[in-house]
């Protein structure tokens, strides 16, 4: 059975940082596409960044040059490192695995950029 199991989240001033983890089990780590996606309240959930099993990586505009999402195969975990974080980051962050027409969920963890 996949189960993905985040942490990191938290309450983070404008400017901050925060690093979110996601630890996988019952998935064959290493062909599965790992994202991170992201569902604020009153919107649609939307990709933040994703990495492939050889370490491409793929992130949403409003990432670009402040997030950085890494895996690590053997761990079988991924990271999303967040810089200067903007009250507009604040979000359920929700770890994801994509494999053939199989998606997997996390269960969420709220990040909430606030002064």
């Amino acid at each position: 059975q996949a189960q993905l199991v985040e942490s990191g989240g938290g309450l983070v001033q404008p400017g901050g940082s925060l690093r979110l983890s996601c630890a996988a089990s019952g998935v064959n780590f290493r062909v599965v596409i790992m994202a991170w996606y992201r569902q604020a309240p009153g919107k649609q959930r939307e990709l933040v960044a994703a990495v492939t099993s050889d370490g491409k990586t793929d992130y949403a505009d409003s990432a670009k040059g402040r997030f950085i999402i890494s895996r690590d195969n053997a761990q079988k975990t991924i990271n999303l490192q967040m810089n200067s974080l903007k009250p507009e980051d604040t979000a359920v962050y929700y770890c994801n695995a994509h494999w053939a027409t199989v998606d997997r969920w996390g269960q969420g963890t709220q990040v909430t950029v606030s002064s």
